[in-house]
């Protein structure tokens, strides 16, 4: 009843004798006032943005970097997507990223590709990986050599069936070998190109390409022909890793301290490039990924660390 009778007050009393209307004015200012609370909320709340693309083998540390640095600065986001090496170093060349995750160097076409585009990509070594051979967990071959590798990935390879190697595959029919890869614009498919390969190497036709690296890992596991290769970081409790030689050495078995060590044969250093030296929000989380707690995490996602580290 109060309201009301205030609200009738208002109406008999809205107009000034020289035409002005009261209520108009309360309207402007209220309106004024909200824009003004409303800006300091959202400038409260504004977000400084890092955008972060390329490997798919970084993708899952990334993203695991990404969700636990809003608990750092809840000010910065990080917004991260795979593709593949590839894609990430085609977006630090156009400058459409900030940060490009890369399983491979740089090549020096696309570093003067970048430098033609006035970009400067400066490359950072974040970890290492031990790039895994994925077999069937039925495949009775435990070990292989470097040289056996390229006998089944190599255009001029000889080994098209598992016996050719000497072995049989219980449920592999017709023993042949089902050659899984990568596609051409991973930065997973050009490491073990140049590892196993030779640096003029080129992969057998007819292999099965797959877009990342769990769809590798997984085709292997339900594959019993199967053969592929990807991070350690995708191994499971369902599916075998192969023991590797090299030069007629004692195996090695990938794991973490294998590829920080460099004794695991296809182990490899995984990098960011920032475009020049990182400055403001990008060095401040740079710095952040390679401090114990970012490297603790990379070792948590199955890949070695930049630096010795002691994880609790």
């Amino acid at each position: 009843r109060n309201i009301n009778r205030l609200g009738c007050g208002l109406a008999h009393a809205h107009m000034y004798p020289n035409g002005v209307n009261l209520m108009k004015i309360k309207a402007i200012i209220i309106s004024s006032l909200l824009s003004a609370v409303l800006a300091a909320a959202m400038s409260a709340h504004a977000r400084t943005v890092i955008q972060n693309k390329g490997s798919d083998t970084l993708v899952n540390v990334a993203q695991a970097w990404a969700e636990e640095y809003q608990n750092v600065a809840p000010e910065v986001a990080v917004a991260v997507s795979g593709g593949g090496s590839g894609t990430g170093i085609a977006a630090m060349i156009n400058g459409t990223v900030d940060i490009a995750n890369a399983s491979r160097k740089m090549k020096d076409k696309e570093l003067k590709q970048a430098q033609d585009r006035g970009q400067n990509p400066v490359e950072h070594v974040v970890g290492y990986d031990a790039l895994a051979v994925y077999l069937h967990p039925d495949n009775p071959m435990k070990e292989m050599s470097m040289s056996q590798l390229k006998e089944i990935y190599g255009r001029k390879g000889k080994a098209k069936n598992w016996s050719d190697l000497g072995v049989t595959v219980p449920g592999c029919k017709g023993n042949e070998i089902v050659v899984v890869s990568r596609q051409n614009n991973s930065g997973t498919y050009a490491y073990f190109q140049k590892a196993v390969l030779g640096k003029k190497g080129k992969y057998r036709s007819g292999t099965l390409d797959m877009h990342g690296s769990k769809d590798v890992v997984d085709l292997v596991e339900k594959t019993p022909c199967a053969i592929g290769y990807s991070g350690l970081a995708y191994a499971t409790d369902h599916i075998q890793t192969a023991c590797i030689s090299k030069d007629g050495n004692a195996c090695v078995s990938p794991s973490v301290a294998t590829a920080v060590d460099q004794s695991y044969p296809i182990a490899r250093p995984l990098f960011m490039y920032t475009n020049g030296e990182p400055q403001g929000e990008i060095k401040k989380y740079m710095d952040w990924i390679m401090s114990d707690t970012g490297q603790c995490i990379i070792v948590k996602k199955g890949y070695a660390p930049m630096k010795t580290v002691d994880c609790k």
